[in-house]
């Protein structure tokens, strides 16, 4: 099939005949590491996973669907070097008809083989109104948005428990909101 192809690096550990597939995630993020390697561990379960910065080339907070998606993309696409695949994911805003603000957060990822990207989409949830006016009206990140409407002190709730964790009272944590994302891209590479 077009795009199934997976590259190996000799294990440089030793004189094994094992082969080492590395990942490259594009994001420093613990959370964001840790979320794709959980879900990328079962198809491939002896990869070794590099986090390395990788620019979105998108705003810091997307805003729609298709700068979401362009930011994963552009991050996975970033991080490919030396390394059978490359994943990142990305959250933005999308406007979502019907719902109290227009806007839902959702979580995107992409998969790089270094020839063809693997995209998938995580769950949606709605923001307190006063937030989603922040981002969306104000122009301010989610982190800056959540201190200012009240609900964090932390600076960079991305690297915990996210937005969605303080919302639902820790029921729902980022890392538990952005494995679906990965989890659908692979459902694309047939894994």
């Amino acid at each position: 099939m077009a795009g199934h192809h997976v590259l190996i690096r000799e294990n440089q550990s030793g004189p094994s005949s094992d082969a080492v597939l590395v990942i490259r995630v594009g994001s420093l993020n613990p959370v964001k590491l840790g979320a794709i390697r959980e879900v990328m561990r079962v198809p491939f379960p002896l990869a070794r996973f590099e986090p390395v910065p990788a620019p979105s080339e998108v705003p810091d907070q997307p805003l729609g669907l298709e700068e979401t998606l362009r930011g994963a993309k552009n991050r996975a696409r970033n991080a490919f070097a030396d390394c059978a695949l490359s994943v990142a994911l990305e959250s933005g805003l999308i406007e979502v008809p019907g719902s109290n603000t227009g806007y839902m957060n959702l979580t995107a990822c992409a998969i790089y083989d270094g020839r063809e990207m693997y995209l998938g989409l995580g769950p949606a949830f709605e923001l307190p109104p006063d937030v989603t006016r922040l981002v969306v009206e104000d122009g301010l990140e989610l982190d800056p948005a959540v201190r200012q409407a009240g609900l964090t002190d932390n600076e960079r709730i991305g690297y915990a428990q996210g937005i969605i964790g303080i919302l639902s009272g820790g029921r729902v944590t980022r890392m538990d909101y952005s494995r679906p994302a990965v989890s659908m891209a692979l459902v694309r590479m047939g894994r």
